[in-house]
Parts: C-alpha cells; sequence; structure tokens
C-alpha cells in the first residue's frame, strides 16, 4: 500500500479544512432538509401536531387529486414548452447582435442585462400595472383586456414577464460561447462568399450547440421551478390557470398548512429535476 507522504496529507487538510464551512453549510440545509422532507411526504404533517406515518397511499393522493392533473401539470408543461425555446431564440439573437460591432454596444448589452438582475417581485408588481385593464399596454394597443384576470390571456401574459426578465442573462452565455469561435472561421466563410445568415447557421449555431444545450438546461429547470411570477400576479388564478406543479406545493404546503401534502410533490418535482440533470446536465461541459 502506498504511504502517504506527510505533505500530501497536509495538503489534503488544509483543503477539507477551507471546504468544511461549505460543506457543513451544505449538509444542513440541503442534504438534511432533502432527508427531513422525504420523510415528512409519507406522513401527515401540518406543521402544529407531530407527523402521522400514512406510507405511499400519500403519493397515490397526489395523482388522483383534481389539481395536480387537470391544472399544475398541464400549466406547467405548456409553460415550459413555450418559454423555453423562445427565451434560447431570442437570447442567442441579441447575443449574436451585440456581439457585432455596434455603436453603443455595451449600453445595449447593459439594457439587456438589467431585467435579469432586477427583483422578480418588482418585475412583477411593474407588470402587474402595465397589464391593469387600465394600464399602459391596453392604452398603447387600443384594447380593453383584463390581462391577468383572463383565463385566455393569463398564463400568456406570465410567459411574456419571464421571458423579459430571463433572456438577458441567457445572452450573455451566448456572449461568452459567441467569443470563444475563432475568428478565422467567419473570415474564410466571408471569403467563400457566406453570407451573415449563412454564418449564423453554418459557422455559429454548430459551434455553439453545447452552450445551447447548457441554456436549454438551465430554462427547462428554471420554468419547472417557476413561483414568483405568479404569486405576484395572479396567485394562480383565474380559475387556477395559472396554477403550476411549484404553486401547487406551496398552495398545499404553506398556505393549506399540509406540509406533508406538498412535500409529496416537491419530491416528485426534485426527483424529475436530478434525472434530468444526471443524464444531461454534464454534457455542456465534456
Amino acid at each position: 500500500m502506498t504511504r502517504i507522504s506527510a505533505r500530501t496529507l497536509q495538503e489534503w487538510m488544509t483543503a477539507y479544512a477551507f471546504l468544511f464551512p461549505v460543506l457543513l453549510g451544505w449538509g444542513i440545509f440541503v442534504f438534511l432538509a432533502m432527508l427531513m422532507s422525504l420523510y415528512f411526504s409519507f406522513t401527515t404533517f401540518n406543521l402544529l401536531n407531530p407527523p402521522q406515518w400514512l406510507g405511499v397511499d400519500n403519493y397515490l393522493r397526489v395523482v388522483r387529486h383534481p389539481d395536480f392533473l387537470r391544472y399544475a401539470v398541464p400549466n406547467t408543461l405548456k409553460y415550459v414548452a413555450v418559454v423555453v425555446p423562445v427565451q434560447t431564440v431570442l437570447s442567442l439573437i441579441f447575443a449574436f447582435a451585440l456581439d457585432q460591432k455596434l455603436r453603443a454596444r455595451d449600453f445595449f448589452r447593459t439594457a439587456f442585462y438589467l431585467p435579469s438582475v432586477t427583483s422578480s417581485v418588482v418585475i412583477g408588481i411593474i407588470f402587474v400595472w402595465l397589464f391593469a385593464p387600465q394600464g399602459i399596454i391596453n392604452q398603447l394597443l387600443g384594447l380593453e383586456i383584463n390581462w391577468l384576470n383572463n383565463t385566455r390571456t393569463s398564463l400568456p401574459t406570465i410567459m411574456i414577464v419571464n421571458i423579459w426578465s430571463t433572456t438577458g442573462t441567457l445572452m450573455l452565455i451566448f456572449l461568452a460561447g459567441l467569443q470563444d469561435i475563432p475568428g478565422e472561421l467567419y473570415e474564410a466563410a466571408a471569403i467563400d462568399g457566406a453570407s451573415r445568415v449563412q454564418m449564423f447557421r453554418y459557422v455559429t449555431v454548430p459551434l455553439l450547440r453545447p452552450v445551447i444545450f447548457f441554456v436549454v438546461t438551465l430554462g427547462i429547470i428554471g420554468t419547472f421551478q417557476v413561483f414568483d411570477q405568479i404569486y405576484i400576479m395572479t396567485k394562480g388564478g383565474p380559475l387556477k390557470s395559472t396554477m403550476t406543479w411549484v404553486y401547487l406545493i406551496y398552495f398545499w404546503g404553506v398556505a393549506g398548512g399540509e406540509a406533508g401534502h406538498g412535500t409529496r410533490l416537491g419530491g416528485r418535482l426534485l426527483a424529475g429535476h436530478h434525472h434530468f440533470r444526471g443524464h444531461h446536465g454534464a454534457a455542456p461541459f465534456h
């Protein structure tokens, strides 16, 4: 057996000494919280009385609950299916445009990124005013629509807000990827007579595939976890037309006082995220 030198042992001890605060915090606030959530998901628990063991029947109740299958799952899937492609395409287009030599390029980069660093609560309140029946949106379009109190427009309105607020972050990721593409490839394409559209299609997009995959992965995880805009703007209404998976977790676990019910649903969401990240999450870094 190979003996470990005193120098190597000292380096290991130093490394673990620096890692210990992070590992301790992760163990208490992440790993321990996950184990407690898993335990509570098999019990009936309302945060006031001691938990009582119920077993797997809890998960059957979740699947059979009408709010879960009729509202939460379809609304969440529609939200993901629309927001992820749109924000990915828009952020890629903006990144490509702002990677060119333009006047006031830094100003536009900052302007596009500002919504991403603004509080989601503040953004939600502002857009509640904008989409109010007498708000600026209706005045500009000459309409009289109650955007957030209409079952047909409430979810699309929240989609618009989310796309507007997250595109800047994804744009920066694409910008970093674009700056890693050698300029010689564009010069060679220009000599061959390629237009900017052809360069974008045949040079930029193929070389950005790992970055695109990473952005799509972030988008899927983020949209499945959407909560703050819905809580601020609609609270799951009207008629549960914006009820999503995470908001249902809050509705059951916090507002309804059924922590066990909420953790069951949260456990399903967590398992799905770990499955997706475990199979695909590391690919962009290869």
